[in-house]
């Protein structure tokens, strides 16, 4: 942690010292020597701090003098941010008063504003600059002060200075990104006798009811042989309903009850009360054989458990089961299992072995000298999985006989003061990063055990607490990106869920490696757990600087001091506290991340914008109708989370002042018809999930499309909903296109949307227009268009060459589908309630007509992997080309499909020759009547295809499922 710290200061002292705007912002440098003593105190000790790091785990006194020097370190970052944000306060300034078309207000009002202005104001204001940066000088003395104690007592600990190459990003294998963990060694014996106690009903069984518990220390692989038999085919077949749940701790009735209450797929009650939550359960699985996991139980609180299990009891079918995990015999005993219970011993030193070598050797080539040292350190695992995971993935990075010898030697081994056996291969992992990849994992702590992380969102966690520093041009998301790969890839993640094309999207963190980080960061991380509003907690220490805060009731956090400690982190989860006020406020001067998020907040205090270092506020999920104006003041804010705020209705105008917005993330907020105009000049911008345009009031004070010109980093997604009635400015249309310069935008939805007027009719005008001005750039990968009102096709989609993904949806004027046969990267093309159209021709391939006279070889839809048609209620016909019917024809399409779908298109009644040369895998054909009897009337190709869904709502056509019978 410190050594991360101290290479960000660094990095911060070399660029902050040197900036200023204007002239009085100099008067800071009367500091200069003060900081660069600072800054040689920092390069000398962070010479030895690496020694200190591995020491401090054993040696009291030196982490208390840790302790210290991340103090002063944190507090010298503090003044540094001080200073910047000066720097960035006149920047803003400079702006305004530059003004432009995208100015904060407009000039109407700016004229009014500046009539109470009296020019003594700016006088003042100059006077309280100057007075400003004295203070920041005298701050950098007494703090370079106190660092020059902390290093002259390095002496006394006799460091060693010791020179490591650290890989910070690893190598990614090119054949997979991550390793496969469906093997398991050496529990074959232990999942029979499991798959038998839940599949074998017992004439003991009491009340139809069994509860088997798997009992084992951390990191034995409880979790892991409780999924090989949840997943278990015969065990899937034997149940009804099959609910995974984890408990960890504390043990929450309602919540347990909340999630069997989903996993049946019934409504949660509207309440807060326990009794309401368990009739709610007992009513969802009644008569119903369940399989209910409950995962890593902790509580031995017997009244506890009885009021849960009782109405399952009473309710499930008679063979219903509950499986248990835990690391604690008196939970088994506790609930009277003992009988059934499965207890994991460690794995023999073969077994252990095995998932060494596998982890360790993954893609590429077995040493001898290597695995007879892989031999050694497998022993040092002791019999368990996970620590012989983390070793394995630690050791795949290393090449030498000497690294390996390295890490066999390791004085960690040594350690017994470490609370678990397995935290020491853990340490060897955790201590072969780079530091600041260290203290990325570290601060994964904040999230509750088994939660799920979202990986962007996690790098912009990263990025608020400044853990990213920049290399040259490289951007710090991508920074963070490769951070995570590199924590992935070491198997400090797990259960990781992927988009398309293969990229991690989210993931968890094995409970062991959660109690590993919590054990490191217990004296500056601390998790709160509130209970009832008049409970009094005693005040946190000094030295805590993230807060996690968990099950806070309605009301004021009036039960909760944050005076004692300087925190830079305040998350909340599972909270429901709807008062923010500003005595809450005031206790986190010094915050950079701010999550409030699922909350029940409607208001935000205005002194929210003192929180001037703030770079990261989540406010998801809350029922706020608006966001106070001090947001505005907050300079440092570089992400800005309001998804799913559905009442949310206006942003404040002066957004343009939040010249560091690098995300904004709007989505779900329905009742937020337009943007502010200030948006315009957030030119760091790089996320912006969703632009509302043509919906303001007052136009001149609205976002329009004009303005995304400006935006020329975004990235990613980008959606854009255009109110019905809106239309491209005059003279905008002759301009280049605003998302011509987006070349690293990859997604991109168009939806357009009928406004109703008072009298109730709707409010639209052509679409084709705004689709024409919206030309993407041709990087373009993935396009969704929807409520497209005109016949015509936007004038740009064939230039798109990178286009994968194609989605064209309720188009009602559309009689002819678009030419897009010629698009070469296309993979996906979904096309749906497009109610006019009723014939699909060759021009839809990409040619003029039937027949064709070209000589040269033609490829059409040369990569389509998946095409969709659905709800295409009057399409008759789908019509092939006669050339292709000749065997020496030129004409090649579709080579790569491999499933089509279609569903509800009634009237469609035969399906084009040319399918039958494609190579389909899948074929799927729902509720469409007149093509289910073409289907089994005579084409035999058909029935060759692997996997044939073929559905209609005729009765003599099918089976009793409804499938067509051939």
């Amino acid at each position: 942690m410190a050594e991360a710290l101290i290479s960000v200061l660094l990095e911060k002292l070399a660029s902050v010292t040197y900036q200023y705007v204007e002239e009085e912002v100099k008067l800071v440098l009367n500091a200069e020597k003060d900081v660069q003593e600072f800054e040689a105190n920092l390069k000398a000790i962070g010479v030895v701090v690496e020694d200190a790091e591995l020491r401090q785990v054993k040696e009291a006194n030196v982490r208390n003098w840790l302790e210290q020097l991340i103090e002063v370190s944190y507090k010298m970052d503090n003044v540094l941010d001080e200073w910047n944000i000066e720097i960035l306060k006149q920047l803003v300034e400079k702006q305004e008063v530059n003004g432009g078309s995208t100015s904060l207000v407009t000039e109407k009002k700016k004229t009014a504003v500046c009539f109470f202005i009296p020019s003594s104001c700016f006088c003042f204001s100059q006077v309280s600059r100057v007075i400003r940066h004295g203070e920041i000088a005298r701050k950098i003395k007494s703090l370079n002060e106190n660092l020059d104690v902390i290093a002259k007592r390095r002496q006394t600990y006799n460091f060693q200075f010791t020179e490591r190459i650290i890989i910070e990003q690893p190598e990614r294998e090119k054949t997979s990104s991550f390793i496969d963990e469906s093997i398991v060694f050496g529990r074959e014996q232990q999942k029979e006798v499991l798959v038998s106690k839940l599949l074998n009903e017992s004439s003991q069984e009491k009340r139809g009811l069994l509860v088997i518990p798997i009992v084992g220390m951390g990191g034995m692989g409880k979790t892991t042989l409780a999924q090989l038999a949840f997943n278990d085919e015969n065990v899937k077949a034997c149940f009804e309903i099959k609910i995974w749940i984890c408990v960890s701790d504390p043990f929450d009735e309602i919540k347990i009850a909340k999630a069997i209450i989903e996993g049946v797929g019934a409504t949660n009650p509207n309440s807060d009360e326990l009794e309401t939550f368990l009739q709610c359960m007992s009513k969802s699985i009644e008569g119903k054989k369940f399989l209910l996991v409950l995962d890593d139980v902790w509580t031995e609180d017997q009244r506890k458990w009885e009021k849960l299990k009782l109405p399952l009891i009473q309710s499930g079918a008679h063979g219903s089961r509950i499986l248990v995990t835990t690391r604690k015999q008196e939970v088994a005993d506790m609930m009277g299992a003992l009988t059934h219970t499965i207890y994991l011993e460690r794995l023999s030193e073969q077994y252990c072995l095995s998932i060494f070598n596998r982890m360790a050797f993954y893609n590429r080539d077995k040493d001898g000298v290597l695995e007879a040292i892989g031999e050694e350190i497998a022993k040092k695992c002791k019999g368990l999985p996970l620590a012989a995971k983390t070793l394995g993935s630690l050791m795949r990075y290393k090449k030498t006989r000497k690294e390996w010898q390295e890490v066999l030697n390791s004085k960690i081994w040594d350690l017994e003061e470490v609370e678990q056996q397995v935290f020491q291969p853990l340490l060897l992992s955790y201590f072969d990063l780079a530091p600041a990849v260290r203290r990325c994992l570290l601060y994964c702590v904040i999230f509750p055990k088994d939660h799920l992380i979202y990986k962007d969102y996690l790098i912009e966690l990263w990025m608020s607490q400044d853990y990213l520093y920049s290399k040259g041009n490289t951007e710090k998301e991508i920074i963070g990106q490769r951070f995570f790969d590199n924590l992935a890839m070491r198997s400090f993640f797990q259960g990781f869920e992927k988009h398309n094309d293969g990229n991690i999207w989210r993931c968890k963190m094995h409970d062991i490696v959660h109690d590993f980080l919590r054990y490191l960061t217990q004296h500056e991380c601390f998790t709160m757990e509130v209970k009832g509003g008049n409970n009094t907690i005693k005040p946190l220490g000094d030295k805590i600087c993230h807060l996690t805060l968990m099950l806070a009731p309605e009301g004021l956090l009036s039960c909760v001091s944050f005076s004692s400690c300087d925190l830079r982190t305040f998350a909340t989860f599972d909270s429901k506290f709807n008062v923010v006020d500003s005595t809450l406020i005031s206790q986190l001067k010094h915050l950079r991340t701010l999550n409030l998020s699922g909350g029940c907040i409607e208001v935000l205090p205005e002194e929210i914008g003192e929180l001037v270092h703030l770079r990261l506020i989540d406010l998801s999920k809350n029922p706020l109708k608006k966001l106070p104006n001090g947001v505005c003041n907050l300079y440092n804010l570089q992400t800005l989370r309001l998804n799913w705020c559905r009442v949310l209705e206006s942003l404040p105008q002066s957004m343009g002042k939040l010249i560091n917005l690098k995300h904004l993330y709007v989505e779900g907020c329905y009742e937020l018809k337009y943007l502010p105009k200030g948006i315009g000049r957030l030119t760091n911008l790089r996320g912006l999930d969703r632009c509302p345009v043509g919906g303001g009031k007052d136009d001149n004070e609205a976002f329009k499309l004009g303005d995304l010109r400006n935006l020329g980093q975004l990235q990613g997604t980008l959606f854009i909903d255009v109110d019905g009635d809106m239309k491209v400015v005059a003279g905008e249309g002759e301009k280049a296109s605003p998302l011509g310069n987006k070349q690293q935008l990859s997604n991109l939805y168009i939806v357009f949307t009928d406004r109703e007027d008072e009298e109730g009719r709707k409010r639209s005008s052509s679409s084709a227009e705004t689709l024409n001005f919206l030309r993407p750039h041709p990087n373009l990968e993935s396009l969704y268009i929807a409520r497209h009102n005109e016949s015509t096709t936007p004038n740009w989609i064939m230039s798109l060459n990178s286009l994968r993904f194609l989605n064209l949806d309720n188009w009602n004027k559309c009689e002819v589908l678009p030419h897009l046969g010629r698009l070469p990267s296309l993979e996906r093309l979904t096309i749906s309630h497009m109610k006019g159209v009723k014939k699909v021709g060759v021009e839809f391939l990409g040619i003029e007509k039937e027949t064709s006279s070209a000589s040269s070889c033609v490829t059409l839809f040369p990569k389509l992997k998946e095409l969709v048609f659905w709800k295409m209620e009057a399409w008759e016909e789908w019509k092939g080309v006669e050339e292709w019917k000749e065997k020496d024809s030129h004409i090649t399409i579709m080579p790569c499909l491999s499933s089509l779908e279609i569903g509800n298109c009634p009237q469609l009644k035969t399906l084009p020759d040319f399918l039958r040369k494609t190579p389909l895998q899948t074929l799927s054909i729902i509720y469409c009547d007149s093509l289910a009897q073409d289907c089994r009337r005579g084409n035999e190709w058909i029935s060759h295809i692997p996997n044939t869904k073929i559905r209609g709502r005729i009765p003599f056509l099918t089976d009793e499922e409804g499938d067509v019978i051939f």
